[in-house]
């Protein structure tokens, strides 16, 4: 049997049953982008509650609607039996791969999930891997659960990393370039033919090891970046002159310039995490990766600065953290800057509360407990001695905050600077 024909013809004909493990921020949007293309999806989790929800119809994030859900669930189904893996083509893992408490890459997620599905893996299936991971670590994790097939020839394995930005209204999953390569040219072959059925444009890369390092890349020249301008920011704060306006005046150069912004850290999944995989297999091959360590270690220090400036200029015991999403208008928490705030004002003994229209509970492996956001009125408001603006979402009442707040920190640039209760930090 030609398994490599077989599957590609299927795939042409969109008679392939897809199956995407992991249904967060990545894995749900794929599944239902492969639904509207008209490919039957088996939506895998281990968590039940976000099972029930979805053969509900009902979203458990912000920016994917009921509705859309509900438009496309005649072809989607969404279980936590793995042993429907075995009716499945094309398997994707759409995994979190965090680090331990020591930055070293965490794939135990992929190891766990790899034990379950691997005795209803069969031939003539290809299994792709969408995580963030160091280079060389998709062929030495997942090739050991694959023994039993030939790849390349009777099973097929590709890397194609996720480039999702959630809820970017310009930059959705259909024209975001997927980078896509495999374990052979089979395999790559089959991996381009599965995403050009959904996404506008593939790049193929050479092998594996160059798409794992490419998506560690984008990351890393975005924290390089971003720890420079928070950098300059603590600098020019020094020297009490408005980084903002710095930023605006060096943007008016039209060529060898481009624009980055400080903030107080940074959150998501990929940029806090992407340079400690980078850094770890470099370290493994005698490699310094000096200016990518101390970028990351510069963005990660930025909620303990801001609150070492609040201190120097005000005694306060009681804080109000507006924002805890790690990014504006989401409702997603990951590795969010608030979380390190919250610990940073507790070990200082000082009362800590959070409003966010987004995020109604606050739950965190760095927190011992659960906390509820607040509701926003000048009553409130006037309980803190501080408000720190922390994430810039647009559907917060910031004319409320600034005429009910004994002070501002402002550290997303959002309030006029001429009042005399705001901050900018």
């Amino acid at each position: 049997m030609n398994y490599y024909s077989e599957l590609s013809t299927k795939i042409f004909n969109k008679k392939t049953q897809i199956a995407i493990i992991g249904l967060g921020y990545v894995g749900l949007p794929l599944a239902l982008q492969f639904s509207k293309n008209k490919f039957n999806v088996t939506g895998f989790d281990i968590d039940e509650i976000k099972i029930n929800k979805l053969n509900k119809a009902k979203s458990y994030i912000k920016h994917i609607s009921d509705k859309e859900i509900k438009n496309y669930k005649k072809r989607i189904f969404f279980t936590s039996d793995f042993k429907k893996i075995s009716f499945c083509d094309v398997i994707i893992l759409c995994l979190p791969t965090p680090v331990t408490k020591n930055f070293k890459p965490d794939l135990s997620f992929i190891k766990k999930t790899m034990l379950k599905i691997k005795k209803y893996l069969c031939k003539g299936q290809i299994l792709i891997l969408e995580s963030s991971t160091y280079p060389g670590s998709t062929k030495q994790i997942l090739t050991p659960y694959l023994n039993k097939f030939e790849l390349g020839n009777n099973f097929f394995l590709g890397y194609s990393p996720e480039r999702e930005d959630p809820n970017n209204k310009k930059f959705k999953l259909v024209n975001i370039p997927k980078i896509c390569s495999g374990y052979s040219n089979n395999c790559l072959n089959i991996t381009v033919q599965i995403y050009k059925k959904i996404i506008k444009k593939t790049i193929k890369v050479s092998n594996i090891e160059t798409a794992e390092f490419v998506k560690l890349y984008e990351n890393i020249y975005r924290s390089v970046n971003i720890g420079l301008v928070n950098e300059l920011k603590m600098v020019s704060n020094k020297l009490k002159l408005n980084i903002y306006e710095i930023i605006k005046a060096a943007s008016t150069k039209p060529f060898g310039f481009q624009a980055f912004y400080p903030g107080p850290g940074v959150g998501g999944h990929c940029i806090p995490v992407d340079p400690y995989y980078l850094s770890w297999i470099a370290k493994k091959n005698n490699i310094k990766t000096n200016l990518i360590y101390h970028a990351g270690k510069i963005n990660s220090s930025m909620p303990r600065w801001v609150v070492s400036e609040i201190l120097k200029r005000k005694k306060i015991k009681k804080v109000l953290i507006v924002g805890v999403a790690y990014k504006k208008d989401l409702d997603d928490t990951r590795e969010a800057p608030a979380i390190d705030f919250i610990k940073i004002l507790r070990k200082k003994k000082i009362s800590v509360s959070y409003h966010d229209p987004n995020v109604k509970f606050l739950k965190s492996r760095k927190l011992k407990n659960m906390l509820n956001s607040k509701n926003l009125n000048s009553n409130e408001l006037k309980k803190y001695d501080c408000v720190i603006i922390v994430t810039n979402h647009s559907n917060i009442n910031y004319d409320l905050i600034k005429k009910n707040s004994k002070l501002i920190i402002d550290t997303r640039n959002i309030l006029p600077k001429n009042n005399s209760n705001i901050l900018q930090l």
